[in-house]
């Protein structure tokens, strides 16, 4: 579904990104490791057309997108929730999700993406600005969930956000999965919930992958290991 091979990416004259090669298919979710500042975020932006690959080849579905910009791989099926969500803080809740359709917004589709999260439905005529931190996680999901997308690229779901709704969060990445309709590439620090979640997992250092493999009792000890300060 999603095949990163060689990808080199840079800001400015500095390289951030040396040699990425990783791919998730569908039905599968990859938690992506590593300590602060290693590349985890340049890649997810990289991937979607945020930041230009400098090398290597980005495949989605079986086409070349490296040189897509960004709104034509969105179109394609990439979704991209970013860290701090950057949702609209002076538009509606709906209008929020309107945004996020690929056409004009369906009954059917609101009501499967306000299934996933029952509580945005209370809350359609509210600014986004004034939700708390994990309704406005809530709704930067649900409004990528709307796009349809192939491909959901997930940068810290859950940093700063209360426990419950990191379980529901877990519980739609558990009913996306159990649908086997989309791929997803996970950011995560908060590793039992990546390991719950995960099928696979591939650890950065420096830009670079360091250690992949899929998830059993070996796994934990192995990231823990990369991740050690």
């Amino acid at each position: 579904m999603l095949v990163v091979q060689n990808l080199g990416s840079s800001y400015g004259d500095a390289k951030v990104l040396h040699g990425v090669t990783l791919e998730v298919q569908a039905g599968e979710t990859i938690a992506l490791m590593g300590r602060n500042g290693v590349g985890k975020t340049t890649l997810l932006r990289t991937i979607m057309g945020l930041l230009r690959a400098r090398e290597g080849r980005i495949r989605l579905d079986g086409q070349d997108v490296s040189r897509w910009p960004t709104d034509r791989r969105a179109l394609a099926g990439l979704g991209y929730v970013p860290q701090g969500r950057e949702i609209f803080p002076y538009l509606t809740v709906e209008e929020n999700l309107r945004l996020g359709a690929r056409r004009d917004l369906e009954k059917g589709a609101l009501d499967e993406v306000l299934g996933y999260f029952p509580a945005l439905a209370g809350m359609l005529r509210k600014k986004g600005g004034v939700l708390s931190g994990g309704e406005q996680q809530q709704l930067a999901i649900a409004r990528v969930l709307l796009a349809r997308p192939k491909v959901l690229l997930l940068d810290e779901p859950t940093e700063g956000i209360q426990p419950n709704i990191v379980q529901q969060i877990e519980g739609v990445i558990q009913t996306l999965k159990g649908q086997r309709r989309i791929a997803i590439l996970l950011i995560e620090q908060y590793l039992d919930f990546a390991l719950r979640l995960a099928d696979a997992f591939y650890v950065m250092e420096k830009g670079a992958i360091v250690s992949k493999g899929t998830i059993d009792h070996a796994s934990k000890e192995n990231i823990q290991r990369h991740l050690a300060v």
